[in-house]
């Protein structure tokens, strides 16, 4: 409009002047592009006919007279044989360049032609994706998703014999490409990429005869592997012996932007922010691309992550992938991981547990193409299609959780779309100017963040405790049995009434930041509470006026909740700060901060005690780096019983999906203490901690059973 006032023209005749420039531009580089073929073409039918009257009349190079024609040397036809393998190796990398760029390139002039418009092309014209059409009718309507798959890929996935000529690589400079892993082809991992991208585009979108529906009609769903294997290539092998599959796939709504979204997930460290309780730790180990036009699109990294269920009867999800984000339209993004282990390790079997020397609390895992669609819906709110497809080492897994992570509640779709709804729910109430109804507002909004950080610590350490993941220290000490005279070492199997295997660990705190100085005791153990819904636990642990039942800092009374600073719209999901009505003067110079978060796919509650003045610090906006905390709490998970699955899971190709609430009856309870048994760093743990600590925690399960009225299945 400012444009039009200036020249003193209509709009309509400034969007034509540009429109029409564009399309001159684009000319000029096809002309440009034409220029250089013909040129090429010229060079070749000169030389042609060069060649054509040298063999016609061949003088001796020694005496300039006619020599008689012998034998090519074999210098000269390894030359040509060469020459010959180049240019169809050419051929191939531009028809996957092309693909890549989303418009053909011809091998002839290719690099100069890209370096000399691949920044104009971007610059100027469609939505900064892949696919640049026309420049001067480029549309941003959205089409449907099947319209804006490609075609299939030349050639097969991870052909080790292509390789990125120097041309192209350079040429490919406006797309940001960088190196790759030492010793791999960047093109084996871009084909690798978009295989991936085309099977995740397909598998969120078919229906049957892809996904079936469960026979007794709960609205599961089960993937068909034999249409799978029909209809996509393995982009691995055969699966490695005591593998099972878990393919799951579920769609909402998310309190985000596609953009957004996109951005946290391509990096590593807002990504484990987003998913505490999933992702305890990731990286970014090699950046292949970082994107085209100044936008995600097209950014290609490797990336390593460990991936936890909040007990110490799963091991943790050790994986290096391959992550890719493509926009396919206006408002319209998908992100894809696949594994990389067959690529980078070819001898290691597939799994990085593999290399790792079958460490302890690590388990075998491989994705296949995995990851979400996002569409936005222009009201702030997006549209998430997520898929999960992964294989993993069942024996490494105990009984007990095994038909939970069969179930695909474990590490799921529904998992990663329930914990993504949230933790955007969370952070439109964090930007948010008004307060939520339950709010104390004598909190100030400096002293909300400070809390709330405090309390995001305080999870973090919470976790990493649980699953004894490589972001802590922890030195794992015997299993000992809880419950009554339980005080030998377990080696698994089941347990009598009353005596839960509890894992010990250790680990020496020097006085850090936000930790108190000495040994600290972690003991931690799961339990199935048959015939008791999740919900029930976690209202039952959560509830202030029975928390004197089970907790030994509240000394057998009622708590009094003093502040309260809700995550979400659920009034399961806040951080509150307790106090126990107790008379002792400990008691009454101690708060318990607590942090609780429940979705459809489980709850979590932590807390820890802290000092008064601590918090009246951080209350007022003080920095809480310096708040010394040790974490105890719950992980609260379905049993994944009563769930339709798959009769043929107990095999390595079993696969199944959810697309809905769970069905189950039964809870998986994790309970977990951090505690300071010695001052001194230095000191030697003593064989009467562990057991006070594993009795402490035993007697708590006991009464929560006491109070729930409920059996315990131990393991």
């Amino acid at each position: 409009m400012e444009l039009s006032k200036r020249l003193n023209l209509e709009s309509r005749q400034v969007k034509f002047w540009f429109q029409n420039r564009r399309t001159q531009m684009k000319t000029q580089i096809e002309r440009h592009e034409n220029a250089l073929l013909r040129q090429e073409n010229d060079k070749l039918r000169a030389e042609n006919m060069t060649i054509r009257e040298a063999m016609r009349n061949p003088m001796c190079a020694n005496c300039g007279g006619a020599a008689v024609l012998g034998e090519v040397s074999l210098e000269e036809q390894h030359l040509r044989i060469e020459n010959a393998r180049l240019k169809d190796e050419l051929d191939r990398v531009c028809a996957l360049a092309g693909k890549f760029l989303g418009r053909p390139i011809s091998s002839g002039g290719s690099a100069l032609s890209l370096q000399g418009c691949s920044g104009l092309e971007l610059g100027v014209g469609t939505n900064g994706g892949f696919g640049l059409g026309p420049l001067g009718g480029a549309s941003s309507a959205l089409q449907p998703l099947p319209d804006l798959m490609g075609a299939g890929l030349p050639g097969p996935v991870g052909s080790a014999a292509m390789r990125l000529p120097a041309g192209i690589g350079a040429a490919l400079d406006g797309a940001a490409m960088h190196g790759a892993a030492d010793g791999v082809d960047r093109a084996v991992l871009l084909e690798l990429g978009l295989a991936a991208m085309e099977e995740l585009m397909k598998v969120a979108q078919m229906d049957e005869p892809l996904w079936l529906p469960s026979p007794d009609g709960s609205g599961f769903e089960t993937l068909n592997l034999d249409e799978y294997h029909r209809s996509f290539a393995r982009v691995f092998g055969p699966s490695p012996a005591g593998y099972v599959s878990e393919a799951t796939r579920e769609a909402g709504i998310a309190i985000t932007s596609s953009v957004d979204l996109v951005d946290s997930l391509m990096d590593a460290g807002r990504w484990s922010e987003m998913f505490p309780c999933i992702v305890a730790r990731a990286s970014t180990t090699d950046i292949i691309s970082s994107g085209m036009g100044g936008t995600r699109s097209g950014s290609i990294q490797l990336m390593h992550a460990e991936l936890q269920v909040l007990s110490p009867l799963v091991p943790i999800r050790e994986v290096l992938f391959l992550r890719f984000c493509k926009q396919h339209a206006e408002g319209l993004w998908a992100v894809v991981d696949v594994s990389v282990d067959a690529i980078l390790r070819p001898d290691g079997g597939g799994s990085l547990s593999h290399h790792n020397g079958g460490a302890a609390g690590y388990m075998g895992c491989r994705l296949l193409p995995t990851g979400c669609i996002v569409h936005d819906m222009n009201n702030g709110y997006s549209k998430v299609t997520w898929v999960v497809h992964a294989e993993y080492d069942e024996a490494a897994v105990h009984q007990l959780y095994r038909p939970l992570l069969r179930s695909g509640q474990a590490l799921g779709a529904r998992r990663w779309l329930a914990s993504l709804q949230r933790q955007c729910e969370y952070l439109a109430i964090l930007c948010s100017n008004s307060l939520p109804a339950r709010d104390h507002a004598a909190i100030t909004p400096v002293g909300r963040r400070s809390m709330l950080k405090l309390a995001q610590r305080m999870t973090d350490n919470f976790c990493a405790g649980v699953c004894a993941s490589a972001a802590q220290k922890w030195r794992r000490l015997d299993e000992w049995r809880g419950g009554e005279g339980g005080g030998g070492a377990g080696n698994g199997g089941a347990a009598g009434e009353g005596e839960e295997k509890v894992r010990m660990m250790a680990r020496q705190s020097v006085g850090a930041p936000g930790e108190p100085p000495g040994v600290v005791l972690s003991a931690t153990t799961s339990v199935r509470l048959p015939a008791t819904l999740p919900q029930r636990v976690f209202d039952y642990l959560r509830d202030e006026q029975r928390r004197g039942e089970w907790d030994i800092l509240a000394n057998g009374e009622a708590m009094q909740e003093m502040d309260h600073i809700a995550k979400g719209q659920h009034h399961g999901n806040a951080v509150s700060l307790l106090r126990p009505n107790a008379t002792s003067g400990n008691q009454n110079n101690m708060l318990i901060l607590q942090e609780t978060c429940t979705d459809s796919s489980g709850s979590l509650l932590v807390y820890a005690p802290v000092d008064v003045q601590s918090m009246h610090v951080v209350m007022n906006g003080g920095d809480s780096a310096y708040v010394s905390l040790l974490p105890s709490g719950f992980a609260i998970l379905p049993d994944g019983h009563n769930q339709p699955t798959n009769p043929a899971q107990g095999s390595p190709s079993g696969q199944s999906t959810s697309t809905s609430g769970s069905s189950s009856t039964g809870s998986l309870v994790t309970v977990a203490f951090q505690i300071l048994v010695n001052n001194l760093p230095t000191a030697k743990l003593t064989m009467e901690s562990v057991e006070t600590v594993s009795n402490l925690l035993s007697c708590t399960i006991q009464k929560i059973k006491s109070a729930l009225q409920v059996s315990i299945v131990t393991p």
